[in-house]
């Protein structure tokens, strides 16, 4: 990539990314609202209340190891901004790349769990504690069925491609430019579908909000943070309520388009999604913790299952 290139691809990832996500945090606050029959918040709220929380004092307790405590927050944000340069990168230049860039997002997306449970583990709390237990055990119940509906779509790409099976975006953007998205397929639909499960659980949201579940646990892992700290939580969660479609508009639906009406049908699929996140998060209740695990376990992970088994099929008869 060219210098200006790298440039863009830092100013979206520090700045667009945060801004857009926050703007899709007022949105989910809004449609929440409407949903419930409120008049909902103003847009700058979201911003504002980052602002407020900046000029807070950070506390933290007696038993806490303050070092770890503190640098948690941190290392989620760190997870999404890596992950949303890569895919920044992709949208801006979908030949290029480098190989492995695919696992690359996936294994950076899972850093704002790891922050969750670090942050959790070290403050000292035995509510934050359980909340981070709770947190851990989503993480291993649905990164599986994760892994498995991407690799479902790597198979299918390199089917169309007649080619062999790579995670990279460049082969799967190829793939969707020759054939269509990759969910208009069989074994790509329900890959979709546990990318989808997944994702509502990556964002803690109901029904996968065990983590937090501030009518049980008063917030749970992130009981004990205040000030910058739990700003830079915030951030990070508002950043990955867009990041997470983003991504799964780029592996499964086609991919995005920043100009002409490609850029309206791109709109159109963060709002399908956003809604869909919305509506789900709205309508189920909190599933106890041995529930989600089952879900994902006995329910998602056999769906990706079949979704890899339908895919390796093709690529064996292509």
């Amino acid at each position: 990539m060219s210098a200006g290139s790298i440039i863009a691809v830092l100013l979206l990832a520090f700045v667009g990314t945060p801004v857009l996500g926050l703007v899709f945090k007022w949105v989910d606050r809004l449609l929440t609202a409407r949903i419930q029959w409120r008049k909902g918040p103003p847009f700058y709220q979201p911003f504002a209340d980052i602002l407020k929380l900046l000029g807070k004092e950070t506390l933290a307790g007696e038993r806490a190891s303050v070092g770890t405590f503190l640098l948690a927050p941190l290392l989620g944000f760190i997870g999404i901004t890596v992950s949303a340069a890569v895919l920044w990168a992709v949208v801006l230049k979908p030949d290029t790349g480098f190989v492995g860039d695919l696992i690359i997002v996936v294994y950076f997306l899972v850093f704002p769990a790891l922050g969750i449970i670090l942050g959790g583990s070290a403050s000292g709390s035995p509510h934050a504690g359980l909340g981070a237990s709770r947190e851990m055990k989503l993480v291993v119940a649905y990164e599986l069925p994760f892994i498995l509906a991407i690799a479902a779509v790597v198979l299918n790409a390199a089917g169309v491609e007649h080619a062999v099976p790579s995670f990279r975006f460049a082969q799967i953007h190829d793939a969707q430019s020759l054939s269509g998205p990759l969910l208009g397929s069989v074994s790509g639909f329900l890959a979709f579908l546990c990318a989808v499960a997944v994702t509502q659980a990556k964002l803690g949201l109901v029904p996968f909000d065990q983590a937090e579940a501030e009518t049980e646990l008063m917030g749970g892992a992130i009981l004990e943070y205040s000030g910058p700290a739990l700003a830079l939580i915030y951030l990070s969660r508002a950043m990955l309520l867009f990041v997470m479609p983003m991504f799964v508009i780029t592996v499964f639906w086609g991919g995005l388009a920043l100009t002409g009406w490609g850029l309206l049908w791109t709109i159109l699929k963060f709002v399908v999604l956003l809604i869909v996140i919305v509506l789900v998060r709205n309508t189920t209740a909190r599933l106890r913790i041995d529930q989600a695990m089952t879900f994902f376990w006995f329910v998602v992970t056999p769906v990706a299952l079949v979704a890899c088994a339908i895919s390796l099929q093709a690529f064996r008869g292509s």
